[in-house]
């Protein structure tokens, strides 16, 4: 039986009914276990707010509304990055409205408790911990549709990196085994990928929003990110880690084995503007196949790259993000959500 991935047109008046019609039609509840707590990962990789870049109020409540009395409790998961807090970004992106208003418990699982899991026959988490949360929920995966300077785009397989500890930028060297891994560990039931605005260029962060007006469901999260990269324009048999992950067991890739329900996806009329290295992206991946990786990354100097990583991006934020969320916010029907109100259904 192929796998069924929803694409759905989501104008800003109808998001929440857009969310509840993909995930219905990508049959949601044949995933999930009847009253079963539920985790909802969304994207919070950075505490500035840029449309595309972060999760977005509308999608997320969209999914909470879809849920609410089919299932048990409900939580907003997210960690944190070396230089990013989580709890900053949930207020930036008003999502700690949308969990006091439907009631749902946000966990920073930076903070919380976690659970050893070795396994030696995994392809590099041998020995890791897992947030405690995810050992008695089931998780419902949120992404946005992005590009990314390391995988090509980051969607509903790369969002489970968020559920690694915070110095998980260590497992870059092995980035396609340890996707491959957490997505094995943390089994993600279900996969909503919010494509109303997403980021183009030099994603996940420093990217230019693009207004795509799509929602897209699926139980497998393999094929969700297959349909995604094409209609971004990108090809799916060329992204490692998505091919990774079929060869892993973890869902399918292959295009013509992908039932696409509601819209039709076919490639957008101007492909996504692919991710090249920032200064950040481009040092680390220099220094991480040098001779110095280790005094970079193992010792207190990697306080000071941490430094040099948060100044680089406040900096690009001042000079380039202050007005791409100045021009969203202006012309933007999306808009109004990061200003407390309602789709108008």
């Amino acid at each position: 039986m192929p796998s069924t991935v929803a694409v759905l047109r989501a104008e800003p008046a109808t998001v929440h009914h857009a969310v509840a019609q993909a995930m219905e039609a990508a049959r949601w509840q044949q995933a999930m276990t009847p009253g079963a707590d539920v985790a909802l990962k969304v994207n919070l990789g950075w505490d500035v707010l840029l449309p595309g870049a972060v999760s977005a109020p509308w999608v997320v409540e969209g999914v909470i509304r879809t849920l609410r009395g089919r299932v048990g409790r409900i939580y907003l998961v997210e960690s944190d990055q070396v230089v990013v807090n989580a709890e900053v970004a949930l207020r930036k992106t008003g999502l700690d409205r949308v969990c006091r208003e439907h009631g749902v418990e946000w966990v920073n699982m930076s903070r919380g408790r976690f659970v050893l899991v070795e396994d030696p026959s995994r392809l590099a988490l041998r020995r890791v911990h897992i947030p405690e949360i995810l050992t008695r929920t089931e998780l419902i995966t949120i992404p946005l549709m992005k590009t990314h300077n390391k995988t090509v785009i980051t969607g509903a397989i790369k969002n489970q990196w968020g559920c690694l500890q915070t110095l998980r930028h260590n497992y870059h060297p092995v980035l396609n085994e340890a996707l491959v891994d957490i997505n094995t560990l943390v089994k993600p039931r279900f996969a909503v990928m919010d494509a109303t605005i997403g980021l183009e260029g030099d994603g996940p962060k420093s990217g230019r929003p693009r207004e795509v007006g799509l929602v897209l469901a699926s139980r497998d999260i393999v094929a969700l990110d297959a349909v995604a990269a094409r209609t971004m324009g990108f090809d799916p048999a060329a992204i490692a880690h998505i091919q990774w992950c079929e060869r892993y067991g973890l869902g399918t890739a292959d295009l013509a084995c992908i039932e696409v329900v509601g819209e039709q996806a076919e490639p957008l009329a101007r492909p996504f503007v692919p991710a090249r290295h920032n200064a950040v992206s481009w040092l680390e991946w220099v220094l991480r196949r040098s001779a110095v990786r280790r005094l970079a990354f193992e010792t207190p100097l990697f306080r000071l790259f941490c430094w040099g990583t948060r100044r680089y991006y406040d900096l690009w934020d001042l000079a380039i993000g202050r007005r791409l969320r100045a021009e969203v916010m202006a012309h933007s029907g999306y808009a109004p959500q990061w200003r407390g109100r309602v789709p108008a259904e």
